[in-house]
């Protein structure tokens, strides 16, 4: 298997709850330095939807589908998982993507 056919590249979609969207962006925001240390981690951005505030998209890439599980084992995102369900008006949907031009 080629380095590219194994990373995995996704897109999290997160949905504030109704006042909550400056708390979850803050979170949001708190994950991305120590991610992009990890050293699974190829690419890790945050957009919030221009004409849908409170809906936010992360653009991950990962090594392997095994880097992004040891990304959701680390103390930052578990310490985000803790506090999603206060945040968030339905559950985090990852969005799995295969890469199609260069």
């Amino acid at each position: 298997m080629s380095k590219t056919e194994e990373t995995f590249i996704s897109i999290a979609v997160l949905k504030a709850k109704p006042g909550q969207r400056e708390q979850l962006r803050q979170n949001l925001l708190a994950l991305i330095e120590p991610t992009r240390a990890e050293p699974g981690c190829l690419d890790y951005v945050l957009f919030e939807l221009r004409d849908e505030p409170g809906t936010f998209y992360m653009r991950e890439a990962f090594t392997s589908p095994a880097a992004l599980e040891v990304h959701k084992a680390t103390p930052h995102f578990q310490a985000f998982a803790a506090t999603a369900g206060d945040l968030l008006a339905e559950p985090l949907r990852l969005v799995a993507l295969d890469r199609v031009s260069s």
